[in-house]
């Protein structure tokens, strides 16, 4: 029987998982509390769409049993009997309910270790939840809060995956926001994945790899992206992505669950020491590596970089406390031949800082691999306000050696908190970076040719000139000339001041002497 309730709206649902947060603020910091909203309503999630489809098939097959386990079968998961979220809301009166639900989770991770194995990495019967009995009227209280008809997760009642994962995406974008610092390490902005994934046009059949991966935001976003041969989306692909930070690598299996890309293989580990996408010995390559890497990360591993088993490094080392060159070495070394394409965000610095970063820079424009420079707008990424620049690497660039240089810092959402690309914005950098790619003079709006105070085609003698120094003032001229003073319009407009302040001041002078006071 087709649920006939109404299909709450996307606003409703993630209001609603926001304010389930209330469980646990002022108790638990938001960097930790993250995970248990998220794993609960990955939890949610699964029991609600278990039931739906049992209840699906038991009313196609009426009694059958063995039909209906057949049918079963055929989920990407398996929830193990007694692990529902009725099965825990049953059990919200017992003083051992923090212990139910971490042995509930469990039950699930080992009936689906192919794809869940691990991802469960918090527990409900920590101490950081308070005492028991404090702990016990919380967990009762989040249970509360997920049984409310809004975050009911059937699929005969909500008709997409996407509206889940889009509240998932929604989550871990206010946790960030709300994380300082630690926000930007493991959420990317939508808006900037977004702009990524347009520049680098992922096609059908194209292997992607996010290297510090985070939370999948920007795997997914590039993933979306993909088009075939006639301009349609497609689910043509094949997702890659490795975390060092082990809860963060949780958050990422849940979410490519969630936006049914469960197939993609996410790995838990440091990309630099230790890269686990491999094809026999060798690194695994990919069409598209986007990234948006720690920026300037110190103790990345140069110890052992020298030593490298995959010769990534074979360009030069990066400085031991500016790990940016090494995830770019990584990121291009892992890119098809001739082919490939790598997208990355970076700070300012790597566009011109010298010594061992400026020997890496030059050898990897005279290779011919570097694209274009685009600058982006300050306070666009959670935890930092400075700029960040794109970096483009294109391995099949062919004859063309020029590089294209965008300044795009200043057109852009003023926000209270953070900035914001908007539509526009993301458009006009595309569109640019298209005419470029085809060698086309470099137009903006209405077709005009830009001028350069926005983008700039620079030649290798340009740049070579520039002691290979990328950075964006150098190739686009962002002066603006001032408007010649009026010397005589601004005379008179003080004369007028000075008559207005005089009339101001003799009729106070004409008040105080009524009121005696001069």
């Amino acid at each position: 029987m087709t649920n006939t309730r109404r299909r709450p709206t996307q606003e409703e649902i993630n209001n609603t998982l926001w304010k389930a947060c209330d469980t646990f603020r002022g108790v638990v910091d938001p960097d930790e509390y993250k995970n248990y909203i998220l794993e609960f309503m990955f939890l949610k999630y699964l029991s609600d769409v278990w039931k739906d489809q049992r209840r699906r098939f038991a009313e196609q097959y009426g009694g059958n049993q063995e039909l209906i386990r057949r049918k079963m079968k055929r989920l990407p998961f398996v929830l193990p009997d007694g692990c529902t979220f009725d099965d825990i809301k049953e059990a919200r009166n017992k003083i051992n309910l923090g212990e139910i639900i971490d042995k509930t989770l469990m039950k699930i991770s080992e009936e689906n270790k192919l794809k869940l194995a691990d991802v469960f990495q918090t527990s409900f019967n920590s101490n950081k939840l308070g005492d028991t009995k404090d702990r016990n009227q919380r967990l009762k209280n989040l249970i509360g809060d997920f049984d409310n008809p809004v975050l009911d997760f059937s699929p005969s009642l909500i008709g997409s995956d996407d509206i889940i994962g889009n509240a998932y995406m929604y989550l871990i974008s206010m946790f960030a926001s709300n994380s300082g610092k630690k926000g930007g390490e493991f959420f990317t902005p939508h808006q900037i994945s977004v702009l990524l994934a347009k520049l680098l046009q992922p096609t059908a059949g194209s292997r992607i790899s996010d290297p510090t991966c985070g939370s999948g935001s920007l795997l997914i976003s590039v993933a979306e992206e993909v088009r075939d041969k006639q301009g349609k989306p497609s689910r043509d692909f094949a997702l890659y992505g490795q975390e060092s930070n082990r809860s963060t690598w949780a958050l990422c299996k849940m979410n490519m669950f969630l936006h049914r890309m469960d197939a993609a293989k996410i790995e838990w580990g440091d990309t630099i020491r230790n890269p686990k996408h491999l094809e026999g010995d060798a690194l695994m390559q990919f069409d598209i590596v986007v990234a948006n890497p720690p920026f300037s990360l110190d103790k990345w591993g140069a110890d052992k970089a020298a030593d490298d088993p995959h010769k990534r490094f074979w360009r030069g080392l990066p400085p031991k406390s500016k790990g940016d060159f090494a995830f770019i070495i990584h990121m291009v070394e892992t890119a098809v031949m001739d082919s490939g394409r790598v997208g990355v965000i970076v700070p300012h610095g790597v566009l011109f800082r010298s010594s061992s970063e400026g020997k890496i820079r030059r050898q990897l424009i005279e290779e011919n691999l570097l694209e274009a420079v685009i600058g982006l707008p300050a306070n666009l990424f959670f935890g930092t306000g400075i700029p960040a620049a794109i970096l483009i690497f294109n391995k099949g660039k062919g004859k063309n050696k020029d590089v294209l240089f965008i300044d795009a810092s200043r057109e852009y959402e003023d926000g209270k908190k953070q900035n914001k690309l908007r539509p526009q914005d993301i458009e006009k950098i595309t569109a640019t970076y298209n005419e470029f790619k085809k060698g086309k003079p470099i137009k903006g709006d209405a077709g005009k040719i830009l001028t350069d105070k926005y983008a700039y085609r620079a030649t290798l003698a340009e740049i070579m000139e520039n002691d290979f120094n990328l950075n964006i003032p150098r190739y686009v001229d962002t002066f603006e000339e001032e408007e010649p003073v009026d010397i005589k319009k601004v005379q008179n407009e003080i004369t007028d001041l000075e008559n207005e302040l005089a009339d101001v001041r003799d009729e106070m002078d004409g008040y105080l002497k009524e009121l005696g006071l001069i």
